[in-house]
């Protein structure tokens, strides 16, 4: 079956509170940096077919050998799956992502039949990056979470022991500020990033 992509006549929006918080050195598309993580979220279901876009565009994630190390798994909410994904993430963490519409962990496989894989977290990274970009696109929030029991995620998941638990990801569409604890609200706006010369050097360090 054919899929048809996305009409490349319709243009990406930089969302307006992007452009009040965020300056770019270098030009670059817009999608890549109106990319942040929100924690409002309105709590509103997504269909399986939106959320199977978002693993769509994981799938297109470049890695080491054509390995695609990467397996996603996901809860929708309001199933008997999102209890137990939920009980994964700390308290901190539940306290706003009580309002996605899906819970997603990242697991990455380390080592197959033949080797131990050194780039396996490093492909899995590729890959939540398309997801991520993909959410944004579509104007939904993709947020990555470290703050959740890996041991937890890996025993109820049933990951055979080549596989390791990365991260999770609360993805949900856009709600108000109210819908977050008034602690966490001062943050909710795009954060700036370190200067290119931070992060890039020519020769050595």
């Amino acid at each position: 079956m054919r899929v048809v992509c996305y009409d490349q006549s319709v243009s990406f929006q930089v969302p307006q509170i992007v452009k009040k918080h965020r300056q770019l050195n270098h030009s670059i598309h817009p999608l890549l940096y109106s990319r942040w993580s929100p924690r409002a979220m309105s709590g509103e279901t997504i269909s399986q077919d939106q959320l199977m876009s978002l693993f769509e565009a994981a799938r297109w994630a470049p890695s080491s050998n054509n390995l695609q190390p990467w397996k996603f798994f996901y809860a929708h909410r309001e199933t008997d799956y999102w209890p137990i994904y939920f009980d994964f993430l700390n308290e901190f963490n539940q306290l706003w992502a009580k309002n996605a519409s899906a819970l997603v962990v990242v697991t990455a496989q380390i080592e197959n039949e033949k080797e131990k894989s050194s780039t396996a977290e490093f492909d899995t990274g590729a890959a939540w990056q398309n997801l991520a970009l993909e959410a944004t696109y579509q104007g939904l929030i993709a947020h990555g979470i470290g703050g959740f029991s890996k041991i937890k995620a890996t025993k109820e998941l049933n990951l055979p022991i080549d596989y390791k638990t990365i991260a999770m990801i609360a993805i949900g569409k856009t709600g108000d500020l109210s819908q977050i604890p008034e602690r966490m609200q001062k943050n909710e706006i795009p954060n700036q990033r370190k200067s290119l010369e931070e992060v890039a050097k020519e020769g050595f360090f």
